[in-house]
């Protein structure tokens, strides 16, 4: 072998040893993230037999005091209306029952949340080659009636759906990532009706669709993408009542607001926020909002005529001042970018967190919202999602650790914490905690576990 060989094949196995080097330093410095996204798919635990439906015991309630029938609650914005709740977790809460196969076999993982109205729990799964719905009884879990409909999906992140339903009187509506809108009778579960979105030219975005169905008096309202970005049903029959635009579909639910004297949806589409007249579909403006690789997945919050928008992959945020014929942007910059978890306005500041769902390392802020600059930030909760409650924020990070926080804007105040709420888990607990009738709901993938919020 040549004197020139030998210090080229030292060069080249020196390079080799370098990559190695930095590949394993980045494996270790991103460990959590690559175990995070490698159980993202399949089951970590085995799943139980779905059991026969039990007839209830007594009659159920058919409304509670506060029912979350919807994606963010009635009102929209996360809020819950349960008072007294329970400020000290160091012995826990206390578990009422829990379920174990809402999703069965491999792949079959869903992330939507459960919706409940008085004593019904209505709650998504998934199995090798259909959508799953269940109803359960509040009081004690017992499953009341189940359905499914034969649904393909790819198992990216999981076969099952990530539209949370939306319960309405007494129906049920639910979108499946393969652009599946179904119509259910709440009592026994029977289909009234179902719809693809594809037949209208839909397209589904990357990871599935995820448009939670927006229910109006007379709509349900869903994102469809292709060429049709949003399409608006006749929420009794199916019938489409109306299109508008085209192009990229999001992952954020469609959600409704009033400018001036126009009732208007809007949409956190693919490549921007657009809103059209909600009773016939017409295109009132569109402002462009790129992200990679779309995902636009936060729900908009509409504060008077003003909304705030947010995406991750160090996207940012936006505040727009918006009537029926314009929207114009008050702030944009970097300080808040949240992948999937949506933030609340308190009193003239915005809480939320900002980062990637892939690591429990993301940071929960606190931000003016006039101007955009950054109150605090902490990274003591973690990376999750929230709700609101009797004055506080119920915040579950991804590793199912729960914590209880105190907003406000000078500084960080955690009230308790429940490590381990949902046991040992693996792979991210992206699904919304729900509080419903002083009860706190946890779902990952095949579980469901019940708390009580007050005793």
């Amino acid at each position: 072998m040549g004197k020139t060989t030998k210090i080229w094949l030292k060069i080249i196995l020196g390079l080799m040893g370098a990559l190695v080097l930095g590949v394993g330093i980045f494996v270790m410095l991103n460990w959590e993230s690559a175990e995070i996204l490698a159980g993202t798919e399949d089951l970590s635990s085995p799943s139980q037999d779905i059991p026969q439906a039990i007839e209830p015991a007594e009659a159920l309630r058919q409304t509670g005091e506060s029912d979350w029938p919807c994606w963010r609650g009635s009102s929209g914005d996360a809020k819950c209306t349960i008072t007294g709740i329970k400020t000290d977790w160091s012995h826990g809460l206390k578990q009422h029952w829990q379920v174990d196969y809402l999703c069965q076999g491999p792949g079959s993982a869903t992330w939507s949340a459960p919706v409940i109205q008085g004593d019904r729990v209505i709650v998504c799964g998934r199995d090798a080659d259909k959508d799953l719905i269940f109803c359960l009884n509040a009081n004690n879990g017992d499953l009341l009636w189940q359905n499914h409909y034969a649904a393909t999906a790819t198992s990216s992140h999981g076969a099952g759906m990530r539209a949370t339903p939306t319960i309405d009187e007494d129906r049920i509506y639910t979108f499946g990532r393969s652009g599946d809108l179904v119509c259910w009778a709440l009592h026994d579960g029977a289909i009234l009706w179902q719809k693809n979105v594809q037949a209208k030219g839909g397209k589904a975005p990357n990871w599935g669709h995820s448009s939670s169905p927006h229910v109006t008096d007379e709509l349900v309202i869903v994102q469809g993408g292709g060429t049709t970005r949003v399409i608006a049903y006749n929420k009794l029959n199916g019938e489409v009542i109306w299109t508008s635009g085209q192009g990229d579909a999001g992952y954020a639910p469609v959600i409704s607001l009033s400018l001036e004297n126009t009732p208007a949806a809007l949409v956190f589409h693919g490549n921007g926020l657009a809103a059209m007249n909600r009773n016939t579909g017409e295109e009132l403006w569109n402002i462009p909002w790129k992200t990679p690789y779309g995902v636009n997945a936060t729900t908009p919050l509409v504060i008077n005529n003003t909304v705030f928008i947010t995406s991750g992959y160090g996207t940012g945020a936006q505040l727009l001042k918006v009537s029926d014929t314009e929207a114009n942007i008050v702030w944009t910059n970097k300080i808040m970018a949240a992948h999937h978890s949506d933030g609340f306005f308190l009193d003239g500041f915005l809480y939320g967190y900002s980062g990637q769902s892939i690591q429990n390392k993301g940071v929960f802020k606190c931000i003016k919202l006039a101007t955009g600059v950054e109150s605090w930030s902490t990274k003591q909760m973690g990376w999750g999602t929230c709700v609101s409650v009797n004055g506080h924020l119920l915040c579950l990070d991804i590793k199912g650790n729960l914590f209880l926080m105190k907003p406000n804007p000078e500084t960080f105040i955690k009230v308790t914490e429940m490590p381990k709420a949902l046991g040992d888990v693996k792979g991210p607990v992206w699904t919304l905690p729900v509080l419903a009738n002083d009860r706190l709901y946890l779902r990952f993938k095949q579980h469901l576990v019940c708390y009580s919020i007050k005793d």
